[in-house]
């Protein structure tokens, strides 16, 4: 097992959405140890939040597993380039599109370019995802709960909505639920809601595209070191950030890439509707 960070960590705070670069330390997205063994040769991947964190390390991983990408990202225009470069470096074609995906018309866009570039779409993750930390109810406004739904769990909707017409039998959709699915963080409470949603519309898409033959899963992470930490969440809480867990560190996003490729893979076949946690030995109930 490599021997990743553990906490304490130092104090970095960044806004939202955060950047690769200045996080400390920089997150190993798998970028000198994930080896591809064409698990996914000739597919295509369209992965929205792809430019870092866990959506990196899962854009280098199918990569080098033999597929080729969409990456859909918010504005983080440096961290989409290093990821454009690392999947290129694997021999792959990869396709850049930034925008908002809270807004329906850019989620079928993205479905567009990925048609008009590729022909098809053979693996969908919805990795894109929101959060603020608010210690008190109140201090939730309309608009922060209404953007946290429209990012987390509208967008999933629109871009699977518009993806499944170009999936053929064998496809494969992955939904990024997380450990606050079934253990919510209550400082959390808007991200939190709409990650218990994703669980329960992954649970009944996978039976309403059974009969298509498409599959859907989700991965829940627990902690994970990304640039979303040190942008959205407390100092205290960025510094004891992955603590809690039995193993005492936040996971790397390199160590969830491994799920991705099994739930996208043909080998696959037969694992629909089902929840894969990752969250360094706490349970998910």
């Amino acid at each position: 097992m490599p021997d990743y960070p553990k906490p304490p960590f130092a104090a970095q705070p960044q806004p939202m959405p955060g950047r690769t670069a200045k996080m400390n330390p920089v997150p190993d997205h798998g970028e000198e140890s994930y080896r591809g063994s064409d698990r996914l040769a000739g597919k295509v991947a369209v992965i929205t939040g792809g430019d870092s964190g866990i959506g990196r390390a899962v854009a280098i991983a199918y990569a080098r597993e033999g597929a080729d990408l969409v990456i859909a990202y918010l504005d983080e225009h440096d961290d989409a380039r290093v990821t454009q470069d690392l999947v290129e470096a694997a021999g792959r074609r990869v396709v850049l599109v930034p925008g908002d995906i809270q807004h329906a018309a850019h989620c079928r866009h993205i479905v567009e370019r990925a048609v008009a570039e590729f022909g098809a779409i053979d693996i969908l993750v919805n990795n894109a995802a929101h959060q603020a930390s608010f210690q008190e109810i109140a201090d939730i406004s309309d608009a922060e709960w209404d953007l946290t739904f429209r990012v987390n769990l509208h967008a999933m909707f629109y871009l699977t909505k518009a993806a499944v017409p170009h999936m053929q039998p064998g496809s494969a959709i992955i939904n990024v639920a997380s450990i606050n699915s079934d253990a919510p963080n209550p400082t959390l409470l808007a991200y939190a809601t709409s990650k218990g949603a994703i669980q329960n519309f992954t649970a009944g898409l996978a039976q309403l595209l059974a009969k298509k033959g498409i599959r859907a899963n989700a991965v829940a992470p627990g902690p994970v070191w990304t640039p979303l930490i040190p942008s959205t969440l407390p100092e205290e809480a960025v510094t004891h950030f992955g603590k809690q867990v039995p193993m005492g560190r936040p996971a790397q996003p390199a160590e969830l890439a491994s799920a991705f490729v099994m739930l996208a893979e043909p080998l696959s076949s037969y694992v629909s509707g089902a929840t894969i946690a990752v969250t360094g030995g706490k349970p998910i109930l």
